[in-house]
């Protein structure tokens, strides 16, 4: 089992946790983006850059996750991927995206980007909180002692 996280929009915050979590586990945790990425010296850590693009880290995360695999990613299109791929995602707010779900977002999503095209603001999602961060470290914390 391995851990790929989606790091380009990845807060510092959740990054922290999991290289917490890298340590105490063991466990590969691979951060992807199209930036040089600061990792802490740990020899399960790694971050590996991609070329610039529109879903280059996305494509190359989905190309290396196997099943049973762990991604962390805001992303749903990506998350839908990897949930096919049959891996697991998780995202920074602790909430798990599983076959039943990530449609339902998915269109939601869509449904949101063509409110936005046609001009009408939908705003952001609101700051990361202790709440959020607590509960994607609980959700790791599940996901790692089921694997």
């Amino acid at each position: 089992m391995r851990i790929w996280v989606d790091a380009d929009a990845c807060p510092n915050t959740i990054k922290d946790i999991l290289f917490r979590a890298a340590a105490r586990t063991g466990i590969e945790l691979t951060l992807v983006a199209n930036q040089a990425l600061q990792v802490p010296r740990m020899a399960n850590v790694r971050a590996l850059q991609v070329a610039s693009g529109f879903d280059v880290a996305d494509n190359e995360i989905v190309r290396l996750c196997e099943t049973g695999d762990l991604v962390v990613t805001a992303d749903i299109p990506l998350a839908a991927e990897v949930i096919a791929k049959g891996a697991t995602a998780l995202n920074p707010r602790g909430e798990l995206y599983t076959r039943e779900n990530v449609r339902a977002r998915l269109n939601m999503r869509d449904f949101l980007d063509t409110m936005r095209a046609s001009g009408v603001h939908t705003g952001g999602p609101p700051a990361l909180d202790q709440r959020d961060r607590q509960a994607f470290a609980n959700a790791l914390d599940r996901f790692i002692a089921r694997a």
